[in-house]
């Protein structure tokens, strides 16, 4: 059966503003002005204040949850499931673990290549995997299992282009790519936690996605938007690149702003696209299958890779290729994508597991993706 119109348009739109996210963001990072007090014209790094508009465009989804929830209850016949009753403090420390896990993130897009950074976010694979086996109890099949050493290896090989890479292009030191990557490492680490947590104290209260992931947002906003108030005294030296030398620099930020007003318009890009990104998530998991919604975000990867070749902001290493298809691989086999191929090609053996393939698939990726921010 062919997809309908409207499916067709989630597909589009999640693959385009999930690309957009990335592309956007890393955008914002080649900008040039002054700052404040006539300081001299520098590049825009500024991971922290990026955060804070990404949560902004989290948030948004909570407004987007009550605008629908309005609309419905003013039909003869209501549609929409609002979920149970909860305690709102029960999505704190996944918003602090996201707040955490996507500031890393923006610090080392700045350092490193919008497609390395893309392709290396596939190690939450390996860590929450890990994790769901530890604290929640749940075991792994064989395949998933080799979908991590698979991951693992993909990880490496991509690592090893970076490395490559680093030596020959000039617009990133070696040190700062190595940084790079080893901060997004980090931050998968800290997004499986958050993963595990929404799964294990969430979920269970039938919590609408858009609430869910509105919440998340407020928490971070609101959070993050007053701690730029002491980063702004914290010195850091040399690991920041504002004139200050000081972990965030917010006003410095607003004033590059004023000068280049094309910044604002990659930060509203960013905002913008999160948003309709989880709409469109958690529509595409809904309204076709987690499956898709695993390899829209793949092809998310290769979208993101041939505009940064196309706009020059980065060489063209045949080790990428690679690192890619191998991470494609472990994510394949990971979510159970094997499973309808060899049910096709062996049907008496491997046709009575698809039911149980399509359970285990909506438990892993399906139902908890909704509140699941895959930024940038």
């Amino acid at each position: 059966m062919g997809w309908t119109k409207y499916q067709l348009m989630l597909a589009a739109m999640m693959l385009i503003t999930g690309s957009i996210n990335t592309l956007s963001a890393k955008w914002a990072d080649y900008f040039s002005a002054p700052g404040c007090n006539n300081s001299p014209v520098h590049t825009f790094s500024h991971p922290f204040v990026q955060a804070v508009g990404m949560f902004l465009g989290e948030l948004s989804c909570l407004a987007v949850f009550y605008i629908a929830l309005c609309q419905d209850r003013r039909r003869p016949e209501p549609k929409m499931n609002p979920g149970q009753s909860f305690n709102p403090i029960l999505f704190l420390p996944p918003a602090l673990c996201d707040m955490t896990a996507t500031s890393l993130m923006y610090v080392a897009l700045n350092m490193t290549s919008a497609s390395s950074f893309q392709m290396l976010r596939g190690a939450v694979i390996i860590f929450t995997g890990l994790l769901s086996v530890a604290f929640l109890g749940r075991r792994l099949v064989a395949s998933q299992w080799v979908g991590i050493l698979i991951t693992i290896l993909g990880l490496l090989v991509v690592g090893l282009a970076d490395f490559v890479s680093g030596k020959r292009d000039d617009s990133h030191k070696l040190s700062d790519v190595i940084t790079g990557d080893l901060l997004i490492i980090m931050a998968q680490i800290i997004a499986a936690v958050q993963m595990v947590l929404e799964e294990k104290f969430v979920y269970k209260h039938d919590v609408h996605p858009l609430r869910a992931v509105g919440t998340e947002g407020l928490f971070g906003f609101v959070i993050l938007s007053i701690l730029l108030v002491p980063m702004f005294y914290i010195p850091v030296g040399s690991f920041s690149n504002n004139p200050r030398q000081v972990l965030e620099d917010a006003l410095d930020a607003f004033c590059q702003i004023g000068h280049q007003p094309l910044i604002i318009l990659a930060l509203l890009g960013n905002t913008v696209s999160i948003a309709f990104f989880n709409f469109a998530g958690i529509s595409v998991t809904k309204e076709i299958s987690a499956t898709t919604r695993m390899v829209l975000d793949s092809l998310r990867t290769v979208v993101i890779w041939a505009v940064s070749l196309a706009l020059g902001w980065e060489q063209f290493h045949g080790l990428q290729v690679l690192g890619f298809i191998i991470l494609l691989v472990g994510a394949a086999l990971y979510n159970g994508l094997h499973h309808p191929l060899l049910a096709r090609m062996f049907p008496s053996r491997y046709g009575q597991n698809q039911e149980n393939s399509s359970e285990r698939e909506r438990l892993l990726s399906g139902e908890q993706d909704g509140s699941i921010n895959q930024q940038s």
